[in-house]
């Protein structure tokens, strides 16, 4: 069985903490079992791993989240990056040309979709290869999971299934009813769409050749910004007559919102917060000064580089137009090789740009040797040990160098050890854009 990730998001919902590179899925406010914290996508893919070790694992999503997923779940994860935003049509059809040109999984292999962002437990997980089982012995092309609902939700589209059983056929489907509607589907047995469902690689290729006129995996990934945007349901589900449903009875919740967030969290505080004479309250708090609440109810609060949010509890499904444009440039980022906060940023009477940044490389990892034409950089390295390549020449650099490096300079550091810095830009244009990658032999290190 193969299974397909879907992570995408722009933030939005969940700002300050969460931006177009760091959607609600890289949060890290669940415990895991050892004690620490992990995020929505390490507690998925733990939990996959965990149910499913045999299973091969893709994850789709957008070139500006492939950085952050490496960071968190490692470096050799099988990614399939879409060069922009399409939709779920295209997202799954390139994704499982993925599966089939690069990972060479046969068209007659089953492949599982599941959102990223789903609040589940490994029972979830373990019930996934019931999608493929029905799937082996019935001639249908596509298998649901379908929810069952706790409440009559006009968030959700609603399966309902030919008989009330653990698996049936499909009957027919309603999207996102009016509460009414809803109630009635309930009675009916009706369950509701989570956006997980298993194919057969080979039939969702057909369909890409169909629609979007090809199924090559080069051809799908070079022309993707002409592709039509179109989601899987309209495109597949809602026209194919030989579909089947799961029935899924356990833990499972759409985090799309702070309120539905903070429901979702091990413990209402997170970082460094005090509350005292407080009432349902929750509180994450990702900066180094201490936050402190007192006497207060019904209300989020959340601090992070990008902003600070204080929001009463009801209200803060609707901040997503608020925010919106507040964030110019994301202040904190995970990359592969670490992360970073922005510490400062400011323009000068002449136009001058200054960004100033504190960074961690993690100990075994690098940035890549690049030059940059519209800036020069200032490093500090305030802790670690690590090794500086400054047009070809390599150097010691350890806690309590400074190096200032030129615009146009060939430049990349390694880490011994975890290494921690304070960068200073300085030019007329500090884009992430601006940065031209070379080659460099990093087999030799570490």
């Amino acid at each position: 069985m193969n299974i397909i990730l879907l992570s995408g998001g722009s933030g939005t919902r969940l700002w300050p903490l969460s931006n177009e590179v760091r959607s609600k899925q890289f949060l890290k406010i669940f415990r895991r079992p050892d004690g620490g914290y992990e995020s929505m996508l390490q507690r998925v893919y733990r939990m996959i791993r965990e149910t499913n070790p045999q299973s091969s694992v893709v994850i789709a999503t957008s070139d500006k989240q492939v950085e952050a997923i490496r960071a968190q779940v490692g470096k050799d994860v099988a990614i399939s990056t879409e060069p922009c935003r399409r939709n779920t049509f295209p997202a799954i059809a390139l994704a499982a040309a993925y599966l089939k040109d690069q990972e060479h999984v046969a068209d007659t292999e089953v492949t599982v979709v599941c959102p990223i962002d789903s609040l589940v437990d490994s029972t979830f997980f373990a019930d996934l290869p019931k999608l493929a089982a029905r799937l082996a012995h019935t001639d249908e092309n596509l298998v649901l999971l379908g929810i069952h609902p706790d409440s009559p939700s006009e968030k959700y589209g609603y399966i309902v299934p030919a008989a009330d059983a653990d698996e049936s056929e499909v009957r027919y489907f309603v999207e996102k009813p009016e509460k009414a509607r809803a109630e009635q589907l309930i009675a009916e047995g009706a369950l509701w769409n989570g956006g997980v469902f298993a194919f057969r690689n080979g039939y969702v290729l057909k369909k890409a050749a169909e629609i979007l006129g090809t199924s090559d995996y080069r051809s799908l990934f070079e022309g993707y910004a002409d592709l039509q945007k179109i989601s899987f349901d309209y495109a597949v589900s809602e026209h194919e007559p030989k579909t089947g449903v799961v029935k899924y009875n356990g833990v499972w919740d759409d985090i799309g919102t702070w309120d539905t967030l903070t429901r979702a969290m091990s413990e209402p505080l997170v970082g460094k917060v005090v509350a005292d004479r407080c009432e349902d309250v929750n509180a994450i708090n990702e900066l180094g000064v201490p936050m402190a609440l007192f006497g207060v109810k019904d209300i989020i609060v959340a601090a992070s580089p990008d902003g600070i949010l204080v929001s009463g509890r009801e209200a803060s499904p609707d901040i997503k137009k608020t925010v919106e444009g507040l964030s110019k440039r994301p202040m904190y980022e995970e990359r592969e090789w670490g992360r970073y906060v922005v510490l400062d940023y400011s323009v000068a009477e002449d136009g001058t740009e200054t960004l100033t940044r504190q960074i961690l490389i993690t100990a075994g990892s690098h940035i890549s040797y690049h030059t940059h034409a519209q800036r020069s950089e200032h490093w500090t390295v305030t802790y670690g040990r690590g090794r500086l390549i400054i047009e070809g020449e390599e150097q010691p650099f350890v806690q309590g160098d400074m190096r200032f490096v030129k615009a146009g300079t060939r430049h990349a550091i390694y880490a011994e050890t975890d290494l921690h810095m304070i960068e200073v830009q300085l030019g007329d244009d500090l884009s992430e854009e601006d940065i031209h990658r070379l080659d460099w032999d990093w087999s030799l290190y570490g």
